[in-house]
């Protein structure tokens, strides 16, 4: 039976950015599909989990036919699972290169090659990866994730071209420094190696962006629902920092 609400399905979507987006795509009337490996600590709203090794390709894709026949449709896709490292190239070996390119890149990959057919049927729907700050810029000590963050920003680019005769629209969200489990894990990692007090730590991280604040999950949920948006219809191709003026400099 075909769903009669639009249906998101979100990757990475049970913590920080990802819940996030889930929430946002509910509370305004989306059926919300959420691959990830952890369950949501508390379920959206018209939203259900998979459990979902997002960086292995034939999991992702298989989840996403599975969404495409429950539901009968697939109007959003959001691409937002991924890890970070911080790491020289001297400093990661290929393994966890690996793990970091098959978790950000061909995740994206496998759930947005499983999700155009159903698309291109439907003659419509609208795509986001989620990129980063590091899309557009280098940052010390971080050669696989800005490997990966660049890699994002090309998928979005190339893929947008290839599937506008299709009224697909794809585009990247590339967020700042936000707020997340995810930040203030590599915040503990820095403190535990240095010695420096955590509190002082994010301070500072606050006050080195123009905007002097860090961003929020919500800050980001809510472009990229708009980019998935009818309002957003002649939107694709392009990448948005979401960063407070950070990349600006």
């Amino acid at each position: 039976m075909r769903e009669q609400h639009p249906v998101c399905v979100v990757t990475g979507g049970s913590l920080g950015i990802g819940l996030a987006v889930c929430e946002v795509f509910s509370s305004n009337g989306y059926k919300v599909v959420n691959l990830d490996i952890r369950d949501f600590d508390a379920t959206p709203p018209h939203a259900e989990w998979v459990d979902c090794d997002v960086s292995v390709v034939a999991n992702v894709a298989r989840a996403i036919e599975q969404v495409a026949a429950k539901h009968g449709r697939i109007d959003a896709l959001v691409c937002n699972a991924g890890m970070h490292v911080s790491a020289t190239i001297e400093d990661t070996d290929e393994a966890l290169l690996d793990k970091i390119f098959n978790l950000n890149v061909k995740g994206a990959y496998g759930a947005i090659k499983a999700t155009l057919p159903v698309m291109k049927k439907q003659g419509a729907g609208a795509i986001v990866v989620m990129g980063s700050d590091q899309s557009f810029v280098g940052k010390r000590n971080s050669f696989a994730y800005g490997l990966t963050k660049s890699a994002l920003a090309s998928v979005a680019k190339t893929t947008a071209l290839d599937y506008a005769p299709f009224n697909i629209r794809v585009n990247a969200v590339c967020p700042g420094t936000i707020e997340t489990p995810l930040f203030h894990n590599a915040i503990d990692k820095y403190v535990a190696a240095s010695g420096e007090n955590k509190r002082e730590v994010v301070k500072e991280e606050a006050a080195a962006q123009p905007i002097g604040r860090l961003g929020q999950p919500e800050d980001v949920a809510e472009l990229t629902y708009f980019l998935c948006s009818e309002k957003a219809s002649f939107i694709t191709g392009s990448l948005h920092a979401v960063d407070g003026g950070y990349t600006a400099q």
